[in-house]
């Protein structure tokens, strides 16, 4: 019932999930955002790579509050415009790059964090890429939606939502 109610939020948050979209523009709060990286344990040596980045607050925060590197995706022009403004306004334009791009079509082998804040069918879209592309070792944290029968190794609830972790295993 509680998956319901959130997906009717989610598919009623956001003209752009009419336009064709693979999700709508649901912003996730800035307490998310940083449980989020807490999570992963983002350091300054990573390079996070948030799939769907609206306007970039994941990629930004990591650059900004853990000194970290990142890359943004989405296929939304008028998000990447915003990602990028608050990217200069924030001081970490020279540490993050925002690209209009399909999230299914990114490059993503360079993460060593991917950050999701995506439908449940767009993450089991997405799982064999992440466990066939990603090195092991690699973390990835979703905002509310699980992967299905790859279990997290850690859950969190911040600000009453849920937050997965997952790490690539060896192959």
């Amino acid at each position: 019932m509680l998956v319901s109610l959130l997906l009717t939020a989610l598919l009623g948050a956001s003209q752009d999930f009419d336009n064709g979209l693979d999700v709508p523009y649901v912003p996730s709060p800035s307490e998310v955002v940083t449980g989020m990286l807490k999570l992963a344990e983002v350091k300054s040596t990573d390079f996070v790579i948030d799939l769907g980045c609206g306007d970039g607050r994941i990629v930004i925060a990591a650059a900004k509050e853990f000194d970290a590197r990142g890359l943004g995706y989405d296929l939304d022009p008028e998000r990447i415009r915003e990602a990028r403004e608050l990217a200069t306004k924030s001081g970490v334009a020279d540490r993050v790059k925002f690209v209009e791009k399909n999230l299914f079509d990114a490059e993503i082998k360079q993460a060593s964090v991917v950050t999701l804040y995506l439908l449940p069918g767009v993450n089991q879209k997405l799982k064999p890429r992440l466990l066939s592309e990603l090195k092991p070792g690699t973390r990835v944290v979703s905002h509310s939606f699980d992967m299905g029968d790859w279990k997290p190794v850690k859950q969190v609830e911040v600000g009453g939502r849920k937050l997965h972790l997952w790490i690539v295993p060896q192959r």
